[in-house]
Formats: C-alpha cells, structure tokens, sequence
C-alpha cells in the first residue's frame, strides 16, 4: 500500500499504537496523526500528535484509520465513523475492520507478510523462522532484477515471452550467479536473449 501524501490516524497512544507508527513510518508513510490523552514514551516523534479524548472530527484528510486504544467502545466508534466516511479502518482488538496488518519481513527488494487469522503472536513467530532459513541468494537475485526487469519491459517482446524471460532467470543457477556477484552475467545474458528473441 502506497501511502505516499496520504494522512494515516492512529486513535491511541499506548504500545500498540507505537508499534503501528514505527511499521507505518518504516512502510514510507509520510503523515501519521496520533490520537490519545496520553502517549508511550517511546511514540516517534515524526508524528502528529494531537492530545484528547477521540472525536470524529480527527479522521478528517485520513486516507486510512487505525483503532488501537484500550478501550473497546471508542474502538468501536472509530471504526463506525471510519466506515461512514469512506475510510478504511483496522481495529486493534478484534477482526473487526476492513484489513489486517500481517507480520512482516523486508531484507532489500524482498518483501514477505504472514497473517494468522487474528493471531499477531504466531505470525510473528512464523516470520522469525521464515527470516532465519531465507537464502540470501534471493534476496540477491530480487536486488539485482530490479535493475535488468526494465531492460526486458522495454524490449519489443510479446507478453508471453516476457512471461517467460522472466521465469527463466528466476532459476537456482540465476540465484546462484546473484549470489556470487555476477550481476554482469546475468545482464548479457538476458540481453543475449532478448536480441535472439527480437531477431
């Protein structure tokens, strides 16, 4: 989700909130409004903080709300004025809510989220395993074809064969390669294969 430009409230200021602030700013979210009488000491101070009682009013601009206080009522609120307005809306304490904030795992151009169903814990502990047997060697690769996809988008190759350029180099030799730093490789190769194509 591409948050750039666009307000996020969070309604609550204890650790959860924080939680969901620290993920929301390291997502690239550039606005987060935060909504409490009081806030965790550790709350980032790149945020709007906006000190009170809740009240409609806060969700106004928001282009996505979080309820995450302790209490059940003005959650409650804040996801039915969230959803009278339009707004997409999750709610801390229960499934209530238009969308779930899954456990996630960034390691450079790789991005992996594990939900549970309703259980952040386990997610959490999915993700920690999946993090300590990831090949780096893909991670790599994922780096690398950031750079050499656009040269096979800009090729003059039907769709089908772009489909499986792309499948061809998303091999264990093409992690391999990645994986000893032979980037340059991998780039005359796709290019080899591209002028084949285009031939």
């Amino acid at each position: 989700l591409d948050l750039t430009g666009r307000l996020v409230v969070i309604v609550g200021g204890g650790n959860v909130a924080r939680r969901k602030v620290v993920r929301l700013l390291a997502g690239g979210a550039e606005k987060v409004r935060v909504v409490s009488p009081k806030f965790h000491a550790e709350m980032p101070a790149a945020v709007e903080r906006v000190v009170g009682e809740y009240e409609e009013r806060h969700l106004e601009g928001a282009a996505l709300v979080f309820a995450a206080t302790d209490n059940a009522q003005v959650n409650a609120a804040v996801v039915s004025d969230a959803r009278r307005r339009g707004i997409w809306v999750n709610r801390a304490d229960s499934e209530e809510g238009d969308f779930s904030t899954p456990a996630v795992l960034r390691e450079d151009a790789v991005t992996i989220a594990v939900a549970t169903g309703g259980n952040p814990a386990i997610a959490a502990r999915i993700r920690d395993g999946i993090k300590q047997t990831l090949d780096r060697r893909w991670v790599v690769l994922a780096e690398v074809m950031k750079k050499l996809r656009p040269i096979v988008l800009a090729a003059n190759l039907p769709e089908e064969a772009r489909r499986e350029l792309f499948r061809e180099f998303a091999s264990e030799e093409a992690a391999d390669l990645a994986g000893r730093g032979d980037a340059g490789v991998l780039e005359a190769r796709i290019k080899a294969r591209i002028a084949a194509r285009e031939a």
